[in-house]
């Protein structure tokens, strides 16, 4: 199975270069999100330097495709430290602003779709909690039934 990662960072893995991946997948909205990448080939480690929620997910796979989209962004004036300078003393951070990285991966084994899974079992039990609010706003069907009333023929 194909995985399809896209990362606002500047990952350039070669075609077929291994890589480790560890998700965490959020119990409230049931979206994956990339904690760490290793390129197991180069020994190079791309960390996500954000806090950890929900349950955490490790798959591997093979790089099928990599491309890195670079946006510069112009700057002509700027203000450091209150003081306006020109765009030449400030070059070194403008280059790279926007880097995006699209990785195709060839998963090696099932461990990937453990992800999709969770995430699937997540939106089944939203959907489930759901039914069960339109369930109650309507009556429900767990209701005790009104006795039947004595007929006197």
């Amino acid at each position: 199975m194909d995985r399809r990662l896209v990362l606002n960072a500047h990952l350039a893995v070669e075609r077929g270069h291994r890589l480790d991946v560890m998700e965490a997948v959020d119990e409230e909205n049931g979206r994956a999100s990339v904690l760490q990448i290793v390129d197991l080939d180069s020994g190079v480690r791309y960390v996500l330097e954000e806090a950890t929620r929900g349950d955490v997910v490790r798959w591997s796979g093979r790089v099928l495709d990599c491309t890195v989209s670079i946006s510069t962004v112009s700057i002509s004036r700027g203000t450091v430290g209150g003081e306006t300078i020109g765009a030449e003393a400030i070059s070194g951070g403008t280059v790279g602003a926007g880097s995006r990285t699209v990785l195709a991966i060839d998963v090696e084994g099932g461990s990937a779709g453990e992800t999709n899974a969770r995430a699937a079992l997540l939106g089944a039990d939203a959907a489930v909690e759901a039914a069960k609010a339109e369930a109650d706003r309507w009556g429900g069907s767990d209701g005790v039934p009104e006795p039947e009333t004595d007929r006197f023929w």
